[in-house]
Order: structure tokens, then sequence, then C-alpha cells
């Protein structure tokens, strides 16, 4: 199968193509390993993250848009703007497919171009379009535009990336969108891509991927056995009866949702805000991206009432959590006229929910006497007629508008919740690894998770590893919660290995509850002609892309030790089932033993590691 990038100048509007060799997609596959890849070796070490010397790469992977195992799937790479190392995030959605049947595998964005554009992909024909009539709007308004302009107005035909205000206006939290509704969300990538003066990206062409793998028969007869696995396990059915916001109550049950800014663990007004509320009250209808057939999505609505919202997919778990219980705030019309805007405005709903709950907490202190004079002052000039209270949502949609233009103290909600924090001299009230706020799993009560965010590469995430899947679901089994268990430190390694796989090949993360490395085996033989591929290959592969990712914050000399926020270390919850903890015990116990089996001491990967998985190349960082 060939691999083919487009090298985009925007300086010059000049687009040079580019085939990746076999030896290395074989080593990095696609998506986020060869993104990783390509990043450590072309972006140079130490530059600002917005400045024309950073490029972003957005790629897909050699099955994406096969038409099977929920193939629809996108990765972007750059150096973030958030945390100043390699960030990543990766969406659903169409746009993934569709880049591939317009003629490339890949994209790779350099330089900056003079004046807003839009860029234009048909059947491999590259062509630059003037934005300055779209720079300013939303998301919305701009995909309805573009498709307009290109004469396809049929949804599922072609597929729109785009950027909102708050990429153009540079903030660190903003998400790249496409397809209105899907964001590859986290790192604040979506602000770089506004840096070289993109506003979209339309897709389209004939191109038949599923032709083109090695052996198409055999290939979709894997694909069916896999997805009829995945169709019968019980929770690809609950997340299609609820979405993922079936975990509100679940996790409220474990006393890890984290609330008022990570201050509890349980939520008095979990049901409100739940999966459970939002099917009986909202759903319209159950969506999925492109080639899925776990359709999680949810199409929904509020029909009246001050915070009336047209039918729009959503909102997620992390979606409700980070504006909803972690800011107390316990109405799921206002959470869903909220996912709307933030969609339209272009914001990671996670990193945007969190450092409004940081705010809430800096305004609390302020109004007890805890801040500065001077910055208390300052927070209420800049606040004018904003009541950033615990619970106040009229507050939070205020904040939106105001951040997504820098207006006010939106200027310092659009930096994240680290730099709000510090601006105002209470870094710990900002809860985040590597400057990147964390998502909605408290690792109090669910010990594992201590490890999967401090160890996570691109900081707080629960996508590189998400152990709760056998702490609280039981997949592949079910351990304590609480539990300190040396089994979980090798499921945390392979799970972060497995899922590098699995965000370059690409495919949904869904798939991994009902499946497992083994899996995949078969469907890469049959995809690439890889006749020798195995199980402890595909490991070794994640287990590279996680090394080559790891190496780029070591190269920068930054944001590469292990580690969580204080408040989690020292303070313990003060309520639920798991009362009186802290994750202190857990991280302190499992990161030697994680150090012992990636081969890394403090943080860093060992020569020798690099040495095993072929990454000499890349040695002189560590040496």
């Amino acid at each position: 199968m060939e691999f083919k990038l487009a090298r985009i100048n925007l300086s010059t509007q000049k687009v040079t193509e580019e085939k990746i060799d076999e030896k290395t997609l074989r080593r990095f596959i696609g998506g986020r390993g060869l993104g990783a890849y390509l990043a450590l070796k072309e972006i140079p070490k130490g530059i600002d993250p917005f400045s024309l010397e950073n490029k972003v790469y957005i790629l897909t992977g050699p099955i994406v848009g096969t038409a099977a195992i929920e193939s629809g799937r996108y990765h972007v790479v750059a150096k973030s703007p958030l945390t100043g190392i390699l960030g990543d995030a990766n969406s659903g959605g169409q746009f993934g497919p569709w880049l591939r049947f317009a003629g490339y595998d890949g994209l790779v964005l350099e330089g900056a171009s003079e004046d807003p554009v839009w860029i234009s992909i048909v059947n491999g024909e590259i062509k630059f379009h003037d934005a300055k009539h779209l720079w300013g709007k939303g998301v919305i308004h701009t995909e309805k535009v573009i498709r307009e302009t290109m004469g396809v107005t049929k949804e599922s035909l072609g597929s729109v990336l785009s950027v909102g205000p708050a990429a153009e206006n540079r903030s660190r939290i903003a998400a790249v969108m496409n397809d209105r509704y899907r964001a590859a969300g986290r790192s604040g990538l979506a602000s770089v891509i506004a840096s070289k003066g993109v506003k979209a990206i339309w897709a389209y062409g004939n191109r038949k991927v599923l032709d083109e793998l090695y052996d198409k028969r055999k290939y979709m007869e894997e694909a069916k056995k896999l997805i009829k696995k995945i169709l019968e396990h019980p929770i690809s059915k609950s997340l299609n009866e609820f979405g993922t916001a079936v975990l509100v109550n679940v996790i409220n049950a474990h006393g890890a949702l984290p609330t008022k800014n990570w201050t509890r663990g349980t939520f008095e007004k979990a049901f409100n805000i739940s999966g459970e509320r939002l099917a009986e009250v909202y759903l319209k209808a159950r969506k999925g991206c492109w080639g899925c057939a776990i359709q999680c999505s949810r199409v929904s609505e509020v029909e009246s009432g001050p915070f009336k919202t047209p039918i729009s997919e959503g909102p997620e778990y992390e979606t409700i959590w980070a504006n909803g219980a972690d800011t107390m705030i316990g109405d799921l019309d206002a959470l869903v006229k909220a996912n709307y805007l933030l969609n339209d405005m272009g914001f990671d709903t996670i990193s945007f929910g969190s450092t409004v709950a940081t705010l809430m907490e800096i305004y609390e202190r302020a109004k007890k006497g805890e801040l500065p004079e001077e910055k208390a002052k300052e927070l209420f000039e800049l606040l004018g007629d904003v009541n950033p209270e615990w619970g106040n949502p009229h507050a939070l949609i205020q904040l939106i508008w105001m951040a997504a233009y820098r207006n006010r103290i939106g200027d310092l909600v659009a930096e994240g919740a680290k730099r709000l924090a510090e601006y105002f001299g209470v870094p710990e009230a900002a809860i985040h690894v590597r400057g990147m706020e964390m998502p909605a799993y408290d690792p109090r009560g669910i010990n594992s998770m201590a490890l999967s965010y401090a160890t996570s590469n691109r900081g707080g995430c629960h996508l590189r590893a998400y152990s709760v899947s056998f702490d609280v679901l039981g997949v592949p089994k079910k351990f304590d919660p609480l539990g300190i268990d040396m089994e979980k430190v090798q499921l945390v390694k392979m799970q972060q290995d497995y899922f590098s796989f699995i965000d370059s090949v690409i495919v949904c993360k869904f798939n991994t509850f009902a499946s497992g490395p083994e899996d995949y085996v078969e469907l890469m033989k049959a995809a690439m002609g890889w006749e020798d591929f195995t199980v402890e290959e595909l490991l070794e592969t994640g287990e590279r892309i996680y090394n080559t990712e790891r190496l780029f914050a070591v190269r920068e000399g930054t944001n590469y030790r292990d580690t969580l926020p204080k408040r989690l270390l020292e303070e313990p919850l003060p309520d639920g089932p798991a009362k009186g903890r802290t994750a202190k015990e857990a991280l302190e116990k499992y990161l030697p033993e994680y150090y012992k089996l990636r081969g890394w001491e403090d943080g860093k990967p060992l020569p020798e590691t690099l040495k095993r998985l072929g990454l000499e190349e890349f040695l002189y960082i560590v040496s």
C-alpha cells in the first residue's frame, strides 16, 4: 500500500508530495506514531509553538476509510502551545476517510500564509482560497459556507476540518474541529493551525482505499469477525444506548467524579447530568463516525428556555463532567448549550471547563480575602458583571464568548488553567499534568489512574492508558480500584503501547473494550501484506512510539518528569467510597516498577532501551 503525504508550504503556497517508505511505515504505522517520529526529526528544539518553524501533521492510518471496525479517524501532531512539548489529538467524524479518498494519507502544514486561507483537496488537486470573510466566524458557519462554495451540501459527502475564533485568537486550549461537532481537542493544536493562516480544509474524492489493501477478501472476513465481537460486548451496547455520559453515575458511585475543582469526589446532582437523563429528555437520535458500528454519539436539543439550543451532537461524558460536576453546574440544559457554543467557538471542552472551575476557585478565594489585595482587585475589574460562583451556568456561557475573543477575563481563561492560576498567584488551584488539564477520573478513587496520568506523554490524559477499564469496568479483569496491585502497572504499560498502535493504525479506542492486540494481527497481514506480523511486534511498535514521544520532552529539557498535582498527592478526598484517600501511595509504589518495565530512569528512556527499539538515531538526546 502506498502512503502519501502532501507537504503544504503556506508561505509560498507550494505543495510537494512525499511517499513514506515501507520500513518507516512498519516501524511507526501512521497517525500518532508517524507524527511523533516526523515531529522529533523535523521540528527544531526550543522553538515557539506559534513560530514558522513549528509544523502540523494531519495524518490518517493505513486502514482508515476501509469500511470496517470504526476506522473513521485522523490524528493531529505538532509542538503544543499548552504544554511546550509534543502535542497530539485524535478525532472521529468523517474527515480522516475523506482525506484519504481525496488522494492523500496525510498533510504537513509548514510556514504561514500572510492572509487567511482555506484549502480544498479534491482528487489529489490542492487549491488555496481566500478566507478573510471567514476569519472570526464560528465553525458551524464556516463549514456551511465552504460546502456551499464547493457545491456539496449533503453531509455524508466530503468533510471540512476547521478552526474557530478561539484558535484564531491563539487560545492555548483551542480544538481542531471537523464535521461541526467533532474535535481533535487536546493540546491546543488548532491555534498552531490558525497561526499558519489556515481557517479550514475541505476534502473530497473518489479514491478506493479498500481496493488498495494487500488481500481485500481476507481483510473483510477478519473485519466482519471483529465487528461482531465488538457489537456483542456489553460496553458497546451501553455506549449505543446511553452514550459516553453513561459513566457519570458509574464514576460518581465510585467516589471518583472530580467535583468543585477536584476538592470532592462525588456530585449530588450527578443523575441530573447523566447519560440516562440525557437519553430521557434531550435525545433526538444516535449517530456514529464514518464506518461506525457502535453509534455512541448523541444528537440532542434543548427545545425551550434560557438555554434553548438547536439540534446538535453531544455532549459527551468529559464535556458534561468538566463543565458540570467540576464547576458544580447541575443543569443539563446549560451543558447542552455550552457544548454547542464550545464546538462553534472551537474549544477543547475538557480544558475549558477545567479552566472555568479553576477561575471559580480563584474567585472564591478572592472573596474570602485569600488573594493578594492587588490581584483580587484586578480579578474583580476583569470580571465586570460576570459572577463565577460555583454552579452558575450563566457565567459559564458568558465565559465561552469572552475567552474565544479574549475579552477581559476571557484573555486569561483562553490561556488555560495553569497560566490562569499562576497569574493570580495560586498555582495549586490548577489541576493539570505537564500543563494539560486533567480529565474526569480522580486517581484518589481509582488508583491506577495515578500512574496513567503521571506518565502520559502529552499531559493530563485518560487516553494514553484507560485503566478505568480494569479498575472499574472489569476489562480485561476486575481489580479493587483502591487496592495496590503491581499487575496494574503491567496493564498500564500494555495499554499505553497498545493504544499507541490503535492511534496510529487508526481506529476508535472503544473497540478495545472488546478486542485486544491479537485481534489486529490478521487484519494487518491482510491490509499490508506483512505475513510475519505478530502480537509481539504490534506491542513493540507501540512501545517504540511511546518512547519517541517521550524523547521530544527530554530533548526540550522540560515536562518529562512524572508526577501529579499537589492536591491529589496531599489532600485526602473528603467524601464518598474513597474518603480519606490520596494518590500519593499508589504513585510512589507504582512508578519504580513502571520505570523498570519501560527501561527508563527518572522519566528518561535509557540508551539500551532506544537501541532495543531501533531508535539509535535519537541516542544523542539521552547521551
